[in-house]
């Protein structure tokens, strides 16, 4: 704790502040983001708190996987591993997205978007982690903290919104990588972007496989993305696109115990856009569709299905004035076999057997089940006296199980100054239980209540040293009511999903940025929470340090994080802390050989760590890999 305190106190303190004048009509926009408003709206004027990890941030690292570069360079955000690469479904799967304590297991707190899109498995109510490829991606926007306004249900916690690649220039683009690591891990990509005349496209192919860094944890999977667009003329743009990927996944099973299942599984989703932007006038109309297949050597087979309709319109009729409306509609849902239930009598009480509850397993369940949310909204943010934005907005969501409820948000973002900043926000999250936690298996409960909570957040953004340190401090505070958690057994009962009650979480969140020159950057993060009902997937303090350098041909990576009281369910199913303490250290070596070939080589965990991330599967040691790049512009 010593060394993780002092590092935070060197890192944010260091440096004097410069003040200059008022702010006046020239606001430094900076970053662009569209997660926290639908509309394109400088990241610095949302009174919600959105990371954004870039291109670059994702260039350097080696993942395929999207989901690890997020985890370490957004403070809050913290994913769960079980291996080298491949997060898996089912019993004994990582992937877990956490957010200021608010997840769930599996991830039904968070909500996943491509393109803003919402993506989860329509009777699971959950992402599909391994679907998520680093190399369709041309940034990720994060908002921490409920976003139900804008997206409905499953925004309770936050959004990651991946936003994928589009070619700029016209010309052919092409890009190839091909790596081998550690425990026979290999991994090949290839992408290309083309635009002319207005037509654009970008596809990429990538394919993985590993055996695993213990028995029986060998993962492999083919991706294939494609993405068109036609620019009509300078206010319309068509686009579509379809991602399809197929995987099969081992579980290893605890240390302590046996192999786990096989997983297959098939992923895909395709989506239309029309978009219009004048002045003074942008939005559009975007219909998606989700589905998968997924089969388990237990016997579990299962289809599901999610529709969706999304349209917004943003007006900007009088200066400092934007007005959104918008309307949303997801059907969603999907059958599988077999089911296995809880034998009750008439009036429903469970009916004992002699080692505890009798079961029923039957595949005549294998009906379809679905559910529906539909939502209408509006938000306003509006400028005041040059340097003070304030935003408000409503949502009436409408689900066919749970009926209506309102979901109000207010915030506002002051710039002090050119280099100072301050914003503060007060939402409401609202989550609806998902099919599964309803109807599917024990440990589902159909008299569940949906999820609600207020969240309240405080931020302070500053530039210091004539811009060249950037830091942002967030701290907040989510008071909510009626959180699913999964109760353990208890003899005779199984276990079983079960409202809790109150809940709190509060915390803070701190970022910077630093270039002293323009060929050598750090950047790190640090994070606190505190938790009145502890949550599985969650670490009392977490902190990412990363330093970047560039010499000549060479670029030399180094990244180290701190993880302190790791919080994961126990052998007993309870939430306890299963790791107390871990520090990871890694680098990467990238040598530019000729403008079109690049030679690269990384090292993980140089300290050889002895840690888990989920109970009892331990992570690897210190794991190398190597690979080359080619690009043609």
């Amino acid at each position: 704790m010593k060394r993780l305190h002092l590092l935070l106190f060197l890192t944010v303190f260091t440096g004097s502040v410069t003040f200059t004048q008022v702010l006046n009509d020239t606001i430094p926009l900076k970053e662009v983001v569209v997660t926290g408003t639908k509309v394109e709206v400088a990241r610095k004027n949302i009174p919600l708190t959105v990371s954004v990890v870039t291109g670059d941030d994702i260039e350097q690292s080696d993942e395929s996987a999207l989901l690890p570069v997020i985890s370490e360079r957004v403070p809050g955000v913290f994913i769960t591993e079980r291996g080298i690469t491949g997060f898996g479904v089912a019993a004994g799967a990582a992937g877990q997205i956490n957010i200021r304590g608010l997840g769930g297991s599996p991830t039904t707190q968070v909500l996943v978007l491509i393109d803003g899109h919402p993506q989860f498995m329509g009777i699971m109510g959950h992402h599909l982690p391994d679907a998520y490829i680093a190399s369709d991606v041309e940034k990720v926007e994060i908002v921490r903290g409920p976003a139900s306004i804008l997206y409905g249900s499953n925004a309770m916690g936050g959004v990651i919104n991946v936003i994928t690649r589009k070619q700029l220039k016209d010309g052919i683009k092409l890009n190839s990588r091909i790596l081998y690591g550690s425990y026979n891990t290999q991994k090949y990509m290839e992408k290309v972007g083309f635009r002319k005349k207005g037509f654009s496209a970008f596809c990429s192919l990538n394919h993985d496989r590993t055996d695993g860094h213990r028995d029986s944890s060998d993962f492999r999977i083919t991706n294939g993305y494609i993405k068109t667009g036609y620019e009509i003329n300078d206010n319309w743009k068509v686009m579509a696109d379809l991602s399809l990927a197929q995987f099969e996944a081992s579980d290893p099973g605890p240390e302590s115990g046996i192999a786990g299942e096989r997983v297959d599984i098939l992923r895909g989703k395709t989506a239309l856009s029309v978009e219009n932007n004048y002045t003074g006038l942008k939005g559009a109309l975007k219909l998606y569709y989700n589905f998968g297949e997924h089969k388990i050597t237990d016997g579990w087979h299962s289809n599901d299905e999610l529709f969706g309709l999304m349209f917004y319109q943003g007006f900007n009729i009088i200066r400092g004035n934007t007005v959104t409306i918008g309307y949303d509609r997801m059907l969603y849902g999907g059958s599988g076999s077999p089911i296995i239930t809880v034998l009750r009598d008439e009036e429903g009480n469970i009916i004992p057997g002699p080692d505890g509850p009798q079961f029923l397993l039957s595949e005549e369940n294998d009906k379809w089940v679905s559910m529906s949310h539909d939502g209408i909204y509006s938000f306003i943010q509006q400028t005041l006296l040059e340097n003070l934005i304030i935003n408000a907005g409503l949502r009436y969501e409408m689900n066919s199980y749970y009926g209506n409820e309102f979901i109000p948000q207010a915030g506002f973002a002051y710039h002090l100054s050119v280099q100072t900043s301050f914003k503060g926000s007060v939402s409401k999250g609202y989550r609806p239980p998902s099919i599964r936690e309803l109807y599917f298996f024990p440990p589902a409960n159909d008299d569940l209540k949906p999820e609600k909570m207020i969240n309240y957040e405080l931020g302070w953004e500053q530039d210091w040293m004539s811009n060249s340190i950037h830091t942002e401090i967030t701290g907040f505070v989510c008071n909510g009511d009626n959180l699913i958690v999964k109760v353990p057994a208890v003899a005779p009962p199984p276990p079983q999903y079960k409202n809790t009650g109150k809940f709190q979480n509060y915390g803070v969140e701190i970022a910077w940025k630093y270039t002293p020159v323009s060929n050598l950057k750090f950047s790190g993060n640090y994070t606190y929470i505190n938790m009145m009902e502890k949550l599985i997937a969650t670490p009392e303090h977490s902190l990412f340090l990363s330093g970047n350098y560039s010499w000549k041909k060479f670029v030399f990576n180094v990244k180290m994080q701190n993880i302190i009281n790791l919080y994961g369910e126990n052998q007993n199913g309870e939430v306890d802390i299963i790791e107390n303490d871990y520090f990871l250290l890694g680098t990467k070596i990238n040598f530019r050989a000729l403008k079109y070939l690049g030679i690269f080589i990384s090292a993980d965990n140089l300290l050889n760590q002895d840690y888990q991330i989920l109970n009892d599967y331990p992570m690897p040691g210190i794991s190398f890999m190597s690979g080359i790049n080619i690009k043609l512009n």
